[in-house]
Parts: structure tokens; C-alpha cells; sequence
């Protein structure tokens, strides 16, 4: 369990919605969810999709799992056409846009390297964060590498790190 991000998104407002705009496998966003926010997924890669929508549908079945992937709904397609548009507020979106190219030679693991495969880190970091920015959250979340630069080159309102890992929080 990641203890920053859960840290930074924690809330004790009622009826809570979270926008996780870069769902990939839906840990993040399960993660949300398992804190009590109403979570929608966006994923625009038609194959992580379906592998998304099959971990729902078998999380919503078990007896542990059931009442937090309850909580969380799938939208295909591309976020940074979908985000704008939404009606209901939003109070948090998180973006995960995937780490840019990596300057060691060891390997990331498999599961990332095989999402990675079917979907190349974010090259519309702008796009991403202003469609984000359109939706007016309470707070937007960034997950980056420790040392890398900034999203979109803007810095956060504060920054929660661990050790490999930081979390970007902007609050509008």
C-alpha cells in the first residue's frame, strides 16, 4: 500500500470523488477508493481496458474487494478529451503519467514494462495537466519520480515524497 499517496488525498469530506485521469492497472485508484472516494478510471488503451473491466468485475465479486471496487467505475477513452467535459464536481484527479525515459540500465518490473509496451509515457504532460486544471478540482495529485522535474513544469503547492517516488499535490 502506498502510505503517501494515501496521505496526500486524505479527506474527511462525505461523498468524495476522485478522478484517477491515467487508471493503467487501477492500483492508484483502488487505493482511492479504499479510502472511500467515488472513483472513475480513465484508460484510453483499448487493451489495458479490458484487462481493467475484467479486475472490476472479479473485484466486485469478492468478499474483501467488493465494497471498494463498488466504488470505483471504468471510462474508456482519452482523458484529456474527457476531463472538460464533465458535469458533477470532482474534489480530487490524479495523474500518473507514467515516468519519462529512465537514465539507469537496470530493468523496471514486468508489469510495468509491459503497460509501458502498450502504452509509452504521457507525451502531452500540458494537455494532461490543463485538462485537469478545466475539470476544478479541490486538488490535483502528480505522481513522479523523485528527481524528475515537475509536471507540465509547474511547481506544486507541496510535495509528499518517499523513497523512490514523489507526490505532486496542486490545490486550486
Amino acid at each position: 500500500m502506498d502510505a503517501v499517496l494515501v496521505r496526500a488525498s486524505k479527506s474527511e469530506k462525505p461523498g468524495r470523488k476522485a478522478i484517477d485521469a491515467t487508471a493503467g492497472m487501477g492500483e492508484d485508484g483502488f487505493l482511492l477508493a479504499a479510502q472511500g472516494y467515488e472513483v472513475t478510471l480513465y484508460e484510453q488503451n483499448p487493451v489495458i481496458a479490458v484487462l481493467l473491466k475484467d479486475a472490476l468485475r472479479r473485484a466486485k465479486k469478492h468478499p474483501v474487494l467488493k465494497e471498494i471496487a463498488a466504488r470505483m467505475k471504468l471510462a474508456e477513452g482519452n482523458s484529456v478529451e474527457l476531463m472538460p467535459a464533465l458535469l458533477d464536481p470532482v474534489d480530487v484527479i490524479y495523474l500518473d503519467p507514467m515516468f519519462p525515459a529512465r537514465q539507469k540500465s537496470s530493468l523496471i518490473n514486468k508489469k510495468l514494462q509491459l503497460i509501458q509496451k502498450l502504452e509509452p509515457p504521457c507525451s502531452q504532460e500540458t494537455d494532461l495537466f490543463d485538462a485537469a486544471i478545466s475539470a476544478d478540482p479541490d486538488k490535483i495529485i502528480v505522481k513522479r519520480p523523485l528527481k524528475s522535474e515537475f509536471l507540465a513544469g509547474r511547481k506544486p503547492s507541496y510535495t509528499l515524497s518517499g523513497k523512490a517516488i514523489r507526490y505532486d499535490c496542486y490545490t486550486l
